[in-house]
């Protein structure tokens, strides 16, 4: 086992929260390696780096010589996590989530040494519990502990509907750790609720209590909203090494730090190396390079990494496009940057709002080279790009803060 401390700093690497360091250096100090426990409900067929997040944090525990756990709750997935919603959340059949657990465990593996990682279903220990098993399981929490939720205190005292099955998530996830005596579970910020359950449960059967590792919920591509397919700010983990390439060059310059933080395998000191670099002149988007190679090649081997850095610098850098393109700058009327169809706009590509939308269900718009398809998508500001329109129509466009005579106007 590799010193405690050497660990402890790269568990804290990124991490929200350590609850509680002490309990884990004394878990630590055993000498034994820990079960470390990361649930993922297979609510949809593909996972995205937003959800690597959590994986690369099981990877640093294996190489520390720790037993990784990835737990697919296709027994949790039926009933529906209610974090974060102010609604019931739709019930998935169990073909569909048997459908996409088969998915995830061939993605997991492009991160996870396989074996050395463990794949649990919780419908394994579920399926032989009944009703007073359940109802064993639920006298041990509280309605009023359970109302301390943000969300559900939200729906509670604005007289929204909250179904009694969203209480048994939180319990039945608990459970899991109970299940699996887990000695510490890692989880999304929005998931610490549901974590500290499973600390409580797991004292009410008589185990030692986990420790609770929270991760950051990734920005996705626009920087301000959490990484979602719903919200078309994605990099899946199955997309070609082309289109991975091409979105990760679209991040923000501000964003790529984050991503590193998160997402890259490089030794901090690098990435303060890269920091320092950059602050005495060095282009960013050599930098954001590197990045993108990193994580395209994870996922599709260095080759394929190249072959994309390589198409991407032909695209544009290579004197395909002008080389006198002036920078238009566009100031942001919304939190979360700009559309692109007013960006079209902006920049004199498209005439309206409609043409620009026309535009881009014609797939005759790309941005930095890649193909345009959603007319709602948002871009955050501090991004700079080449909007394209058609073969022969290009702009260089940057989205600015908007001041107070540009919001009148």
């Amino acid at each position: 086992m590799t010193a405690i401390e050497e660990q402890l700093a790269e568990i804290r690497r990124g991490a929200a929260e350590l609850l509680v360091e002490a309990e884990l250096v004394k878990k630590l100090q055993r000498g034994k390696p820990l079960r470390i426990k990361a649930g993922f409900d297979p609510t949809a067929p593909d996972l995205h780096l937003g959800h690597t997040v959590l994986i690369n944090k099981m990877r640093a525990f294996q190489q520390f010589g720790h037993e990784v756990v990835f737990l697919i709750g296709d027994f949790t997935g039926m009933i529906g996590d209610p974090t974060g919603r102010n609604a019931t959340r739709p019930r998935l059949t169990p073909e569909a989530i048997q459908e996409n657990a088969r998915t995830y465990q061939t993605q997991i593996f492009k991160i996870l040494d396989p074996a050395r990682t463990t794949i649990e279903f919780n419908s394994h220990w579920f399926s032989k519990i009944d009703a007073a098993g359940l109802i064993e399981i639920a006298a041990k929490h509280t309605v009023a502990r359970m109302l301390e939720r943000d969300d559900f205190s939200k729906r509670y005292r604005a007289n929204q509907p909250i179904a009694l099955h969203e209480f048994l998530y939180p319990l039945v996830q608990g459970y899991d750790s109970v299940a699996l005596r887990a000695d510490v579970e890692l989880g999304g910020t929005d998931q610490k609720f549901n974590l500290l359950v499973g600390r409580q449960l797991q004292e009410a059967y008589g185990q030692e209590p986990q420790c609770v590792l929270t991760m950051p919920l990734l920005e996705g591509l626009d920087g301000v909203n959490k990484m979602s397919k719903s919200l078309g700010n994605y990099v899946g983990i199955a997309e070609d090494a082309e289109t991975q390439f091409g979105k990760l060059m679209s991040i923000s310059d501000e964003l790529m730090w984050r991503y590193f933080e998160l997402l890259s395998f490089r030794p901090l000191q690098d990435i303060a190396d890269l920091r320092r670099a950059i602050a005495d002149g060095r282009n960013p988007r050599d930098v954001k390079f590197e990045l993108a190679r990193e994580l395209v090649g994870r996922f599709h081997g260095e080759a394929a990494a190249r072959t994309a850095n390589e198409n991407f610098v032909a695209r544009f850098a290579n004197k395909t496009l002008p080389d006198d393109l002036p920078l238009k700058t566009v100031p942001a009327r919304d939190a979360r940057g700009e559309s692109v169809v007013a960006l079209l706009k902006a920049a004199g590509l498209a005439a309206s709002n409609s043409e620009a939308g026309r535009k881009i269900a014609e797939g005759a718009v790309r941005i930095d080279g890649q193909k345009v398809a959603d007319r709602e998508l948002w871009l955050p500001v501090g991004t700079e790009m080449i909007l394209q329109l058609g073969p022969r129509r290009f702009a260089r466009v940057r989205i600015e803060k908007a001041t107070g005579s540009d919001m009148e106007n």
